[in-house]
């Protein structure tokens, strides 16, 4: 393997979902050159159907005590205020998913010590989402709603490149779908256009070295169990 390769697997291979982060800030110029790298995605026609809201500060803070006050108003609500305007997990939940999904949540509660049926601890950890997980800068991802899938395929491998051109500079980062909840108070936060959607949230920064939670290890299924080869 030559150093080049080398280097792209470790940023892949070290890129994890952090759920606690250091307040140490991250330069404006290197969430620059991270968003200018991970630009390079390919997209259907190069339409790069990309939008970015990067909230930091002041910014970052102001969104953070809407959306957790929102997150406490919806609490125990049988139909909530606040409610994801796409489906991003299956409404119908089969194998071998399911059984991942569980792994995964039993893995990171026993690590928090979160039993079974703690609603408060449950809830309390949820809203971490909404702090960003303590990261100095979020960024929310935006798309034209009057683009097609194939244009959040484009935007699947764009976002895959900000968390690795990350990983390249010594941070670390958290994709978050929880935000698509608020959909609408992130528009009024940072000034969406109406025409666009949110896809998703991100946390940047770096990674809390002693926290609990990024000791987490998760996985993959082995390439025989997801490639099949055909011919020489």
């Amino acid at each position: 393997m030559t150093g080049n390769a080398a280097a792209v697997d470790a940023a892949i291979r070290s890129r994890r979902s952090i759920r606690r982060f250091l307040p140490r800030p991250v330069p404006r110029e290197t969430i620059e050159a991270i968003l200018a790298a991970a630009s390079r995605a390919p997209s259907g026609s190069n339409i790069q159907p990309w939008r970015v809201y990067v909230v930091m500060g002041a910014s970052r803070d102001a969104l953070v005590a809407d959306a957790l006050a929102a997150h406490d108003a919806d609490r125990g609500v049988a139909t909530p205020v606040h409610q994801a305007d796409y489906e991003y997990y299956p409404r119908n939940w089969f194998e071998p998913y399911i059984g991942r999904r569980r792994q995964l949540g039993w893995s990171l509660y026993s690590l928090l010590g979160i039993g079974k049926g703690d609603f408060e601890k449950s809830h309390a950890h949820s809203g971490r989402n909404f702090r960003f997980f303590d990261a100095p800068v979020g960024m929310l991802f935006a798309i034209d709603r009057r683009l097609e899938q194939g244009s959040w395929l484009d935007y699947g491998m764009f976002i895959e490149n900000i968390m690795i051109a990350a990983r390249g500079r010594a941070l670390d980062t958290c994709p978050q779908q929880a935000w698509c909840r608020f959909h609408r108070l992130v528009a009024r936060h940072v000034g969406m256009a109406e025409h666009e959607q949110l896809v998703c949230g991100m946390a940047l920064g770096y990674a809390d070295p002693d926290a609990i939670e990024n000791q987490l290890k998760v996985e993959r299924a082995p390439v025989a169990e997801f490639a099949r080869f055909l011919g020489d």
